[in-house]
C-alpha cells in the first residue's frame, strides 16, 4: 500500500480508502471482519455519511478499540448551523469517537452552498466544532463541476470529493488546481457505482494518476477489499493491455451512462435528471433498493412526469437517450409504465 499526505490536512492516508455505502448490505455482526480486512490490507481511510443509514453506526461498533488505526471521514447534508451541529454530535456518537478527522459538506448545489456559507449556515457549526476539537478538518463533496470550481476558491476547504473513473473524468482539468492549492482530491465512485465490471482496470486507471490523493471504492466483503487494494496499489503507468481494457469500458458505457454533468438542465417540468439516474444506479448496481427508493421519494418531480419534449437530449454532450432512461426509472421506482 502506498501512503500519501492528505493535502493541507497533513494526515497520512492509504491511496485506497474504504467507501461506506455498501456496508448497508451486510449484517452488523459481519462488519468487524470487514474492518479486519481493511487493516490486513493496509487501508486506513474510511469514508461514510449521515445519510448512509446504518453505515456510521456499524463502522463505529466495528472499529471500537482500534480507532487509532483509521482516518475517519463522514459528511452531512445539513445546510444550516443547527442541523449541522446536530449531525456532528450524531456522527460522534455513532462512530464511538471523540473526534472525526474529516467532516464534509455533502453534495450541495450552488444554491445550497450559498446557504452553507451564509450567516446561520452549516459552516458556522463546522468551524465551531473544529475549534472545539470535535472535528479536525473540513471538506466538501460534489457531483457538479460548478461546485467543484467554487470549492477551489474557499479557504476552509481542505478536501474535495468528486466522481472520478474511466467514464466520469470531467473533473480532470481541475485536479492540477487541487495540487497547486494543496487540497486533497478524493475520487468517489472509482467503479462508476458498480457500472464498471472490470474492477482491476478501473482501479489501475485511477492508481496511475498521481493527482488522485485517495480513491474510495465501496466495499462490503474481504474479497473486494483484497482485489481493489491489489489493483489500486500498482501506481505504474498503464500497460498497452490495460489501456485497451480502459478503452473497452469507455466504449461499452458510452451512450447509457449519466455522468451527472447537469448540462441537460433545466428540465421543462423540473425533473432533477442527474439525481434520478444517480438513485437508479444505487437501485440497479449497489443492490440497495430500499435506500435508493427512499432517496428517490424525496424528489419533488418524479421521472413519470416527463412530457417527452426532448429538450434535455439536445443538451446532453454524451448523446444519452434520456427520455428512454426516465421511462425505465419511472417503471423501477414508481411502477409506472409510460
Amino acid at each position: 500500500m502506498q501512503y500519501v499526505k492528505l493535502g493541507k490536512t497533513g494526515l497520512r492516508v492509504s491511496r485506497i480508502g474504504f467507501g461506506g455505502i455498501p456496508i448497508q448490505r451486510i449484517e452488523k455482526d459481519e462488519a468487524p471482519a470487514l474492518i479486519d480486512a481493511l487493516i490486513e490490507n493496509g487501508v486506513n481511510y474510511i469514508d461514510t455519511a449521515r445519510g448512509y443509514t446504518v453505515s456510521e453506526e456499524w463502522i463505529g461498533a466495528a472499529i471500537e478499540g482500534r480507532r487509532d488505526c483509521f482516518v475517519l471521514a463522514t459528511k452531512s447534508m445539513a445546510r444550516d448551523r443547527e442541523g449541522m451541529a446536530k449531525d456532528i454530535e450524531t456522527s460522534l456518537r455513532n462512530l464511538r469517537t471523540d473526534h472525526i478527522d474529516i467532516y464534509q459538506v455533502h453534495n450541495p448545489s450552488m444554491e445550497q452552498l450559498e446557504t452553507v456559507l451564509a450567516p446561520g449556515g452549516a459552516l458556522e457549526a463546522l468551524t465551531e466544532a473544529k475549534a472545539a476539537g470535535k472535528i479536525r478538518h473540513i471538506g466538501i463533496t460534489a457531483h457538479a463541476i460548478a461546485v467543484f470550481e467554487k470549492a477551489l476558491t474557499l479557504d476552509w476547504v481542505e478536501t474535495i470529493m468528486f466522481p472520478y473513473n474511466i467514464v466520469e473524468s470531467q473533473c480532470s482539468q481541475l485536479l492540477p488546481r487541487c495540487r497547486e492549492k494543496d487540497i486533497a482530491f478524493i475520487a468517489m465512485k472509482p467503479l462508476a457505482g458498480g457500472a464498471i465490471e472490470d474492477s482491476e482496470a478501473a482501479m489501475r486507471y485511477i492508481a496511475a494518476n498521481e493527482l488522485v490523493t485517495v480513491a474510495i471504492p465501496g466495499m462490503y466483503s474481504a474479497e473486494e477489499v483484497a482485489s481493489n487494494v491489489r489493483a489500486g496499489s500498482d501506481t505504474s503507468p498503464l500497460t498497452a493491455d490495460e489501456q485497451a481494457r480502459v478503452a473497452k469500458v469507455k466504449k461499452e458505457l458510452t451512450g447509457n451512462f449519466c455522468r451527472r454533468c447537469n448540462y441537460c438542465a433545466p428540465c421543462t417540468v423540473g425533473i432533477s435528471i442527474p439525481n434520478v439516474f444517480l438513485f437508479a444506479g444505487y437501485l440497479e448496481r449497489y443492490g440497495l433498493a430500499d435506500w435508493a427508493k427512499g432517496r428517490y421519494a424525496t424528489l419533488k418531480v418524479k421521472a413519470s412526469e416527463c412530457i417527452e419534449c426532448g429538450a434535455c437530449e439536445t443538451r446532453c454532450p454524451y448523446g444519452l437517450p434520456i427520455r428512454k432512461m426516465l421511462k425505465k426509472a419511472a417503471l423501477e421506482f414508481e411502477g409506472v409504465e409510460k
